[in-house]
């Protein structure tokens, strides 16, 4: 699938919340600069975020526990090893609410089930997305055609 500019992205994210369930892993993978967290901001602002949606590259983990379901935004970049993931602590939510994880590449296998979206930078603001989707994710993917 093409996203021609950010705003395509971003319908991706608005139409991702109006198909998110409890338990479901969104793993967002691609280099810096791709989008990853321009589609999680859109994803989370569509739940109802009204403030502000940081890139947790710092925190590691940002939880939005008021929205509905409660989101666990992550971002792996900064962790060396996938042990590290225990003191996260990332699954949970899964019990209650849903994961998006920017970075996957850095927990390998930790989420088979996750519905794992790959953003490719192109020429000027245009990206490919390519998805890869899991048993749990057939029926809401692929979604309706995204506004370009």
């Amino acid at each position: 699938m093409m996203l021609a500019n950010e705003a395509a992205t971003s319908a991706l994210g608005a139409a991702l919340a109006l198909v998110l369930r409890p338990g479901d892993v969104i793993a967002l993978s691609g280099p810096l600069g791709s989008g990853k967290t321009t589609l999680a901001r859109a994803l989370l602002h569509a739940l109802g975020e009204p403030g502000e949606v940081p890139s947790p590259s710092f925190a590691i983990v940002q939880p939005y526990d008021d929205l509905d379901p409660p989101v666990w935004h992550a971002d792996l970049y900064r962790l060396d090893h996938p042990s590290e993931l225990t003191e996260l602590g990332l699954d949970e939510i899964l019990g209650d609410g849903a994961l998006i994880v920017e970075w996957p590449e850095r927990a390998p296998g930790v989420w088979p089930e996750a519905l794992i979206l790959s953003l490719e930078p192109l020429d000027g603001t245009a990206r490919r997305l390519t998805a890869t989707v899991p048993p749990p994710w057939e029926g809401r993917w692929p979604l309706p055609p995204v506004r370009r």
